[in-house]
């Protein structure tokens, strides 16, 4: 953990965590074995933080790859060889509200110079948009069909791009190797305890759902 951060923001994205497990639930109904390997992993990433492990950023591969290498291509897996059928579009979009608070947090962090400015909504980061549109396009796209699948499936990929540009600024902020931005205030809060949980599992959540939305979408 970092010490100079007040309490309650580790404390309010834990709440944000625990929101993501609960979207997770209402999107997947996982049975025990699946519930067994996410607190696995959300422990072991918790464990590897807590304890520095990922404040090491001068090795080759970077060791944050450990956070965000196997739930990428987990994912990866379950969207194109898995095929385990469809799941509900509209639980898929509810993980999407997930955004907004993550947002808040991000610009908390900020304010601690924790993350750069440009991780957030006052910088270059806009996927708080995503956050707030998604019940729109629940209530007009997927229940009363006022908004066509067409203009749902593009929802989808704006908030893929919008996805990817945050992720991609926090690695090049991040202090690597590879730093490339925001070298003043690096992005230093992902690589400790609980904000781990940010790459390692609310991230690929997010990304899980929007892939898997457009497979779905783009079969109708």
């Amino acid at each position: 953990m970092i010490e100079e951060l007040p309490p309650f923001i580790a404390f309010l994205f834990t709440l944000t965590t625990l929101y993501a497990v609960w979207l997770f639930k209402k999107a997947f109904r996982p049975n025990q074995s699946t519930w067994l390997a996410l607190f696995a992993w959300l422990a072991i990433q918790a464990s590897l933080a807590y304890s520095g492990f990922y404040q090491d950023t001068t090795t080759l591969p970077p060791k944050f790859a450990l956070a965000i290498l196997p739930p990428f291509l987990f994912v990866l897996y379950l969207v194109y060889i898995k095929k385990d059928g469809n799941h509900s579009l509209e639980n898929l979009h509810w993980i999407h509200t997930v955004r907004i608070p993550v947002e808040i947090v991000l610009w908390l962090l900020a304010s601690y110079e924790t993350i750069p400015k440009l991780m957030t909504f006052e910088g270059r980061n806009f996927d708080i948009i995503a956050g707030f549109t998604a019940p729109l396009i629940i209530l007009y796209g997927l229940r009363k069909t006022i908004i066509d699948s067409q203009r749902v499936l593009l929802w989808n990929f704006i908030g893929l791009f919008l996805l990817a540009n945050i992720v991609i600024t926090a690695i090049l902020s991040a202090p690597s190797p590879f730093q490339k931005l925001a070298f003043e205030t690096p992005n230093v809060a992902v690589l400790t305890f609980p904000f781990v949980w940010l790459t390692s599992f609310i991230v690929p959540l997010v990304l899980f759902s929007h892939l898997m939305s457009i497979k779905q979408l783009m079969k109708k």
